[in-house]
């Protein structure tokens, strides 16, 4: 008798944890669609937030939708202080002493030129005038995303240090350089023109561009920074990866930060800042066609500059499209001027323990490969505080393992100031 009445005992303990077992999982499936559907009422949300109503709506053939938003809806005016802006449709001045290639002589001209350069979406139509191309945010781009509110934003990082006397100190945030930079001035505007590619990308939490940087302030924690060229992200659609786009396109892109990526700015128009009034380019959308190895070569020009009279910075993509600008007051230091012009490439190297990734910077190729081969950026110039266009004095170059990527400086009569930069990252001298 004693043995069944330890049974039943024992049964019946064994019951009551079944049942709080149970509950526990009723309780946890129910925590759990909870916090699912608060995912997808935050992840909604956020797209009401950045898909503004379209007056005209375009299938672009890489699968971007570009919505053609009225100027004054655009996503810059979520801002506070941007409530009452009075939206300026042309800068003020433009900079003195463009370097006009219709200038250069015959006998002068590059015997292999570069070819004019669209994006995928002009294809199947155009916005029309009084409206912008906004490409439409999908709810699987803010999946892809660690969290809602980091989608559209870079990690707290420092950007390349050119006088640091630590590189490895820079290697930490496994991000890899190939600049020319300039500082110890007042600078007001930066230009070049970049030979687009689309560099390989090994792993989905890697990326590859090749951009301009304007810099103010300290590389801590007020960090002033505008940035704007091109950017090849993995495609790993299918896994939480900070890729923005969903495929491995060439892409135009800009970004802006006045905290050193902490809080404050976002690629695009992904959150509000930068006004834009040009109808034709998208921030953001593929740019057809890109460079191929011993062929045709294809370049875009990119101007950068604040506007003596009113204070902002403009930009202008090619000869044709001024873009719209970031209004001064989104920065503490760039409000003054920049201290500090950056050009060139940039990789995300995530392997560990001092090996590298073979992700592509530019073209994969290393500079000495020279035209055709290498990447460029060409007619590299600064403006001054005069609002004119100028060589840069004191080029120098920074690269943190130039076995692995590298740059190389010339000046001619045909390209002004230029260098080749990039490599392809993982090779014998480079493990």
């Amino acid at each position: 008798m004693g043995d069944v009445h330890f049974s039943r005992e024992r049964a019946g303990k064994v019951v009551v944890l079944i049942f709080f077992w149970t509950l526990s999982l009723i309780s946890l499936s129910c925590a759990a669609r909870l916090s699912v559907s608060r995912q997808k009422l935050q992840v909604q949300n956020h797209l009401n937030r950045l898909n503004k109503p379209a007056v005209k709506t375009i299938q672009s053939p890489d699968g971007d939708i570009i919505d053609c938003v009225h100027l004054a809806r655009q996503p810059a005016f979520d801002h506070p202080f941007l409530k009452d802006h009075k939206i300026q449709m042309r800068p003020s001045y433009h900079p003195e002493g463009l370097f006009d290639e219709s200038k250069v002589s015959d006998t002068e001209k590059p015997k292999k030129g570069s070819n004019p350069i669209t994006q995928l979406w002009h294809m199947n139509g155009k916005c029309p005038e009084g409206t912008i191309p906004i490409r439409r945010t999908k709810e699987e781009d803010v999946l892809r995303a660690s969290s809602v509110k980091s989608y559209g934003r870079k990690k707290h990082r420092a950007t390349p240090q050119p006088r640091s006397a630590d590189p490895d100190l820079i290697n930490e945030s496994g991000h890899q350089h190939a600049i020319a930079y300039v500082e110890g001035d007042k600078y007001y505007g930066a230009k070049a023109t970049i030979n687009v590619w689309e560099p390989k990308i090994q792993q989905p939490n890697e990326f590859s561009l090749s951009q301009l940087w304007i810099l103010g302030g300290s590389f801590g924690e007020d960090l002033n920074s505008i940035e704007a060229g091109w950017q090849v992200y993995a495609c790993q659609c299918k896994q939480v990866s900070p890729d923005l786009y969903g495929d491995n396109n060439t892409r135009l892109f800009t970004y802006w930060t006045s905290d050193a990526y902490q809080a404050t700015g976002c690629y695009n128009l992904l959150c509000s800042g930068f006004i834009q009034i040009n109808s034709e380019i998208a921030m953001g959308a593929s740019i057809s066609p890109v460079s191929a190895y011993r062929n045709s070569q294809y370049d875009i020009s990119i101007l950068v500059w604040k506007d003596p009279k009113e204070g902002h910075w403009w930009m202008q993509f090619g000869n044709d499209y001024v873009l719209g600008y970031w209004p001064s007051f989104l920065f503490s230091y760039l409000a003054d001027s920049a201290s500090m012009i950056e050009w060139g490439g940039e990789v995300v190297n995530s392997e560990p323990d001092g090996r590298h990734t073979s992700t592509q910077m530019g073209s994969g190729r290393f500079p000495e490969e020279g035209f055709g081969k290498s990447s460029y950026f060409r007619n590299i110039q600064v403006v001054d505080d005069s609002n004119n266009l100028k060589a840069p004095k004191g080029l120098g170059t920074f690269t943190e393992q130039s076995n692995c990527y590298d740059v190389q400086t010339g000046s001619n009569g045909d390209w002004g100031h230029y260098f080749y930069y990039g490599g392809p990252g993982k090779n014998p001298n480079c493990p």
